[in-house]
């Protein structure tokens, strides 16, 4: 991109008599800041814009729009001198007032305005901002040179956890030598610390029947990159040798494992068993491995039974709103495999993106799977969470070829990952609904109205007004078309072929199902036609009526149908006022329900356990556990969402399953929870509990912007959650002396965090080249001018200044408390050198 954009329109530059000059877009620099929350004692705060010129020409007072991304709607510009519009879910444009003056040479303009709601994190500002001109609306200038003032500096005390606070907070976490018999996350049932150790070389004998030869070769391969050649493969049974050995009995993931000095013994019912034996045998490996080729490896001699708590251990990787590559996606997959998770639920379409090739509808991702700038979306969706105006620009655009996915699938089952796909319906469909428009419009010109409807998703006559939670008001499926239903089918069906083509297993397709709003189809032709033919009485049961034909669409298929709690719920009165509650319809039809809402203080807390006791198949999926795009902490600094709650790394592992409600600790504000709300919830029964299929951590992208904030996200919030999915009950979850519970909690959580810190993250520093978890802030307490510093995972090099400077990599390395009266830097750094955030004490 060239370093200087000329603007090629001549403006007359009222009042001054001058001519405005082509403007350096590259030296218009805009600033936004948070200026107060709580204007006027409501829920609502005030920002301004500060549109700075730097070049040497003019910013005109007409001709030109700003467009961006914002979550918060702006109700209205205090100093009058521009208007701003929210055009669709978040995308908004500022046009200028007549009020609005030119921007001179070395001058600024400041806007402000009033929104809803808060914002407390920079995660709240606006973002892809660019100009468009009156003059060439085609024509898109980046607005480079953007910077965000999330929080004025005297507010940040005030959400922000202080050196002190996280000192306070660390200090129950003690320093401990790992046992050789701990060492493996998540934890096994049972481990026997044998005596002695196994030394595996290029000498050892890799021993297999035909069986276990999928699982023999990807140990070849790992032991080939650990040791820099193959095993020998022998079915003669020598020493040192590693024998897989097939017995019957055991469950389906279910594996044992005996390290001796001459031999290392896998044995497994299953393949998924064995495979999970791998996992193990390499965690107990020296870090070493990881780091460099090594020509010999000591592995201490143990005896392993173990087997997962759940059959459903799952992430959900959101890749609509936000793309990942496919380079990414196995990535993470390959991060899952280790930690023994075994569903990948993957989010490939939303209201801002469609992600995978459908090859009978190429409009899914020739225009659902761009955005950019539009504003009748015919040709890419709308720019959307900061992505701009290019639609070519990751992460905003991308998809997934039938080439890429079927690689997916196939490194997926490698793994023993399922690959759950997930198609929004009827509600979050805003890209398909677009995409499907342009293809009616393409039969449509071309003469052929019978083609054009086939897969139309909207009645074309509707005229109802709604509004989505996340702002949109196009992005529901028609439910009495029946062209939606056969859209549901053909994208069904060639994601069906994909698996076959792929012998990928598939047992369902989650259909999302969730937060279709009210209003929605009340001035549909197509609907009112529906409901007197079918004599439906309420717009509310046409939610039942979808939710039997697609149903049907997967049962003829062999399939059942997934999908978010509003599948399993059933919206009726009480009181006269709406009341939800477990859908007696659907009970008998195995639907897998995904229950994320017990937000507490929101009335929903036991929403999980109603529909489990009403017999639906629940899969817990808490935002107050488990959804790691939420902020690790009260923080305006700290990247991510906080409506549910705050996540950081002890959340997802101190969850507890059948009985969450002991593992409510902190409202959504992070402060201590008051527990009387949840007095008259209802509690899983024994009946109920049969009915948790399982446990699943969340992702949605709305702010990642790629693998490295992914990463930041996702770890290591994941190795909570897998010690949560994998290992047996812990003592402080059933027990009911809350003494005793605390004490086991404090030894458990001690074991958790040194073996992070000392094993797990330094080897995810190696594992793929790295991956770039979050490493939190050190705690600092100061009292008589001693200076102490402590750190969530034991391991990790803590490093200080005294000068001012930012410590980094040489800096001088904290081992005691010391004397110092003046402003101390600290910062914790991982195995490779890598810092993490700064935790400052100011001078006295």
């Amino acid at each position: 991109m060239m370093n200087k954009i000329f603007l090629s329109c001549l403006i007359l530059l009222s009042g001054f008599g001058l001519k405005a000059q082509p403007i350096d877009i590259n030296k218009l620099e805009v600033e936004w800041t948070l200026l107060s929350n709580n204007y006027e004692g409501k829920n609502q705060f005030t920002a301004s814009f500060i549109i700075h010129n730097k070049s040497q020409q003019i910013l005109p007072a007409s001709g030109w729009k700003l467009y961006f991304s914002h979550p918060r709607k702006a109700t209205q510009v205090i100093t009058k001198n521009a208007i701003i519009t929210t055009i669709n879910g978040e995308f908004c444009s500022l046009t200028p007032h007549a009020n609005f003056k030119a921007v001179l040479p070395a001058t600024k303009s400041v806007i402000t305005y009033v929104a809803e709601g808060k914002a407390l994190t920079y995660s709240d500002g606006p973002g892809g901002l660019y100009l468009v001109f009156d003059k060439d609306p085609k024509k898109t200038y980046n607005i480079v040179n953007f910077k965000i003032n999330a929080v004025p500096n005297q507010e940040k005390a005030k959400l922000k956890l202080s050196p002190a606070s996280i000192y306070q907070k660390n200090e129950a976490i003690k320093n401990e030598t790992l046992s050789a018999s701990r060492i493996i996350l998540p934890s096994p049932i049972n481990t026997v610390k044998l005596q002695g150790q196994f030394v595996l070389s290029a000498k050892t004998v890799l021993v297999f029947d035909e069986f276990f030869s999928h699982e023999a070769k990807l140990l070849q391969d790992d032991i080939a990159q650990f040791l820099g050649k193959k095993l020998t493969t022998n079915k003669d049974v020598s020493t040192p040798v590693i024998i897989f050995k097939k017995v019957n009995g055991l469950a389906k993931e279910a594996y044992q494992l005996k390290v001796k000095p001459d031999s290392i013994i896998i044995t497994a019912t299953q393949t998924a068993g064995a495979f999970y034996a791998i996992q193990s045998l390499k965690m107990l490996m020296p870090l070493s491995v990881w780091k460099a080729k090594q020509t010999q490896i000591a592995i201490p001699a143990v005896e392993i039974t173990d087997e997962p708590r759940f059959g459903y251990r799952s992430f959900m990787l959101d890749v609509a709103r936000n793309f990942q590559t496919k380079a990414q996606v196995l990535k993470v997959l390959d991060l899952m495999a280790l930690y023994k998770l075994n569903n990948l639920h993957f989010h490939l379409n939303d209201d801002e993106g469609w992600r995978l090739e459908i090859p009978a509808l190429p409009e899914l991702t020739q225009i659902g799977a761009k955005r950019g700038h539009t504003l009748d979306d015919k040709q890419n969706l709308q720019p959307a969470y900061g992505s701009g105006p290019d639609t070519s620009a990751f992460p905003g655009s991308g998809f997934y070829s039938k080439a890429d996915f079927l690689e997916i699938l196939r490194y997926a089952k490698a793994r023993h990952i399922n690959i759950i796909p997930e198609i929004e319906t009827p509600g979050h469909a805003r890209a398909a609904i677009k995409a499907m428009d342009a293809r009616y419009e393409r039969f449509m010109k071309a003469g052929n109205p019978l083609e054009a409807k086939r897969y139309l998703l909207r009645d074309t006559a509707d005229i109802s007004i709604y509004k989505s939670v996340q702002g949109y008001r196009d992005n529901v499926m028609n439910v009495a078309l029946p062209s939606t239903y056969t859209f549901i089918e053909k994208v069904v069906d060639e994601i069906i072929a994909m698996y076959q083509q792929a012998d990928a297993p598939l047992k369902t397709i989650h259909l999302g199902g969730d937060e279709v709003p009210a209003g929605v189809w009340q001035k549909s032709p197509a609907i009112q036609n529906l409901m007197q033919k079918e004599n439906i009485k309420e717009y509310d049961d046409l939610w039942y009526y979808y939710l039997a034909k697609a149903n049907n669409i997967l049962k003829q298929k062999g399939f059942y149908l997934s999908g978010w709690e509003e599948v399993a719920m059933r919206k009726t009165k009480l009181d006269g006022k709406n009341h939800y509650i477990a859908n007696p319809d659907f009970t008998t039809q195995n639907f897998h329900t995904y229950v994320w809402n017990n937000v507490w203080g929101w009335g929903q807390e036991d929403l999980a356990y109603r529909l489990a006791n009403a017999g639906y198949q629940v899969i817990l999926a808490p935002v107050t556990n488990f959804y790691f795009d939420l902020a690790y902490e009260k923080d305006a600094d700290e990247p991510g969402l906080y409506w549910g709650s705050y996540v950081d790394v002890d959340k997802p592992f101190y969850f507890n399953p059948f009985d969450y409600y002991k593992s409510a600790k902190e409202d959504l504000q992070g402060n201590p929870l008051d527990k009387s709300i949840l007095k008259n919830k209802e509690r899983l029964t024994a009946y109920g509990q049969s009915n948790i299929v399982g446990l699943q951590a969340q992702i949605w992208s709305e702010k990642i912007s790629g693998p490295k904030q992914l990463e930041y996200m996702l770890l290591p919030k994941l190795l909570g959650f897998a010690e949560r999915a994998w290992a047996a009950e812990p003592v402080w979850s059933s027990t009911a002396d809350s003494v005793l519970a605390q004490e086991a909690y404090t030894q458990d959580w001690n074991w958790f965090v040194n073996l992070l810190g000392k094993r797990e993250l330094p080897r995810l520093d190696y594992l793929n080249g790295g991956y770039q978890y979050r490493i939190p802030a050190v705690g600092i307490h100061k009292e008589n001018g001693w200076i102490k510093a402590n750190f969530q995972f034991p391991g990790f090099t803590l490093r200080y200044t005294t000068d001012g400077s930012l410590p980094d990599a040489n800096s001088t390395v904290y081992t005691k408390p010391f004397l110092y009266k003046g402003t101390v830097n600290f910062r914790a750094f991982d195995s490779k050198g890598r810092g993490g955030r700064v935790s400052s004490i100011l001078k006295d």
